[in-house]
Parts: structure tokens; sequence; C-alpha cells
């Protein structure tokens, strides 16, 4: 290869594969951690570097070029190359140091993840965690986060995943509210209960609907997609909620609601990809997360 035919700065082509993916200078640079005059600057720069004009400038908005265009499917290629190499290098790490960033819903990250970390500073101090508590799924691929615990098994072949456990979760409300209505004796009660939903797009109805309730949406009157804001809202007396039972049953705000109606099931899958995987410190956390979690909350 001849080298002397790269003309332009990589980092700046960096700069313009972020600005394209993330739609503007402001959500790139917050992606790639620098300020906007800067990054804008760079972009600039590899315009001038190419003698092409990779965005339109309307207003405040940016839209890619036709030339922009057919340069963001090389450039990618040099991304996922670089992500690769990156993966590459950190999977021959030996080093019980370093940072790890785990990625978890709301409500592993609050009730789960903390005492494990506690535990992990006391074996290894010099590990450093970052924790991405989001209802998304990071996507390990594009090192948005090192582990993820997920409710699903991942397909994609170079990520690597351990089933820990299977949780059952309940309905829960707290006994003010279940005063405020009529008594519940069995799941046709619950027609004209007030539910507190965490998911915007139908799942959760069409969910409870075919575990046998007969609602729909007018009985969810409460809606928010961060759990904890929804358990929240269930220990204040507004509604019914859904939470793991070894988390739920230790709430003295709550109680279960038709203890024995059906519980809510789903897996616990720890999730990496396949080079991490030989990096000492993230698959010590692994191991680590692997041990913890198969424990019930309460022994955390």
């Amino acid at each position: 290869m001849d080298w002397r035919s790269v003309k332009f700065d990589w980092n700046r082509a960096r700069s313009f594969l972020v600005t394209a993916e993330e739609g503007s200078l402001s959500a790139a640079a917050r992606a790639l951690g620098m300020s906007q005059p800067t990054l804008s600057r760079q972009v600039s720069a590899l315009e001038k570097e190419l003698g092409v004009v990779l965005f339109e400038r309307i207003g405040l908005g940016l839209t890619i070029t036709p030339s922009g265009l057919q340069l963001l499917q090389k450039v990618r290629l040099m991304g996922e190359a670089a992500s690769q190499f990156s993966l590459l290098a950190n999977g021959q790490s030996q080093q019980l140091e370093g940072n790890v960033c785990i990625s978890a819903s709301e409500v592993y990250a609050m009730f789960w993840l903390p005492k494990i970390i506690a535990k992990l500073r006391l074996l290894e101090p010099k590990i450093n965690i970052e924790i991405i508590a989001t209802s998304d799924a990071s996507d390990l691929r594009k090192r948005e986060a090192d582990i993820a615990i997920r409710n699903f098994r991942p397909t994609q072949p170079e990520l690597i995943a351990r089933k820990i456990k299977d949780v059952s979760a309940k309905l829960y409300a707290s006994p003010s509210y279940l005063k405020s209505i009529n008594k519940i004796t069995q799941a046709e009660d619950l027609a004209h209960a007030n539910f507190i939903s965490f998911d915007s797009s139908g799942m959760l109805l069409k969910g409870l609907r075919e575990m046998g309730l007969n609602l729909n949406p007018e009985n969810f009157s409460y809606l928010s997609e961060n759990f904890l804001v929804h358990w929240e809202l269930v220990k204040q007396g507004l509604g019914i909620g859904i939470m793991p039972q070894d988390i739920g049953d230790l709430e003295p705000q709550v109680q279960q609601v038709l203890p024995s109606f059906k519980s809510i099931n789903y897996p616990i899958w720890l999730t990496t990809h396949r080079e991490l995987h030989t990096n000492a410190r993230v698959r010590m956390v692994f191991d680590l997360l692997g041990e913890e979690l198969a424990k019930p909350y309460a022994q955390l």
C-alpha cells in the first residue's frame, strides 16, 4: 500500500462518520466527548483536505451531500475496522486494572449492581466500573458497553452469553390503593383498576391480556418508561405495577396483588463480546456478575 496517497487525517474522518450517523454536530460532539466548535473545525478541515463538500449547512441543521454519502460508505468500513482492532487489542489485556462498562436496566442497576460493585471493589480495587442504566439494549459490537445484563439471548455470533437464572415478577400496589378500590379476590376484579405502564408500545397491555386480565388502554392512567419512576408511582398509591418478586417482596410500602395469580417469568442473560471475554478484567467482572446475580436479591 502506498501510504503517501493517504492525504487526510483519520481522526477527522471519524468526526465526519459520527456527525453523519448522529445527525447533528451537537449530538456527535456529545458522542465523541468533545466541544461542538472543535468537532465543526475537524469536519471543515476534512472537507478542505479532500476538496469535497460533505454537508450542506441549512440554518442550525446539516444535510449530507451526495458526495458525502458516497464517502460515508467507505468511512463506515474504516470505523468498523477500528472498532474490531480496539476489541482485539483490549481482549489481549491480562491486567486486573482499568475500566469496565456494564449496561443494565434501571432496576438491575439500582437494586443489584451497587452491592456487587462493592464486593468487586474489595477484590480488585484497580478495576473502575461505569454503569449505563437503560432499558435499551446497548450495542456491544460498537463498544457502547463491555458487558450487558439482558432479558434475551443475543443472536450475533461475535457475542457470547451465559444464562444466569429465570426471574419471576409479580403485580404490586400500595395497601392504600388497594383499600381505595373494591376488594380484589380474583383476576376479573382488576378490570377497573389503575395500572402504571413502563411501555409505550402496547406490549405490556398485550402481555397482561394474554395472562388473562381483561384490560384496555383506559386502565393505564400513568406511563413512565423509566422503571424506577414506575416503581415510585406504585409506592405512592397511584396504581398497580410490576416488579421482580425478590425485590418487590422486600419493599414495605407495597404488597402483592392477588398473590396466587400467575407470575411474569423471564430470563436473565449476561452478555459480552467474544474478544473481550479473553480480557482479564472483563472476564473477572463477567464471572463475578454471573456468580452474584444467581443469588436472590436478599443474599447479595
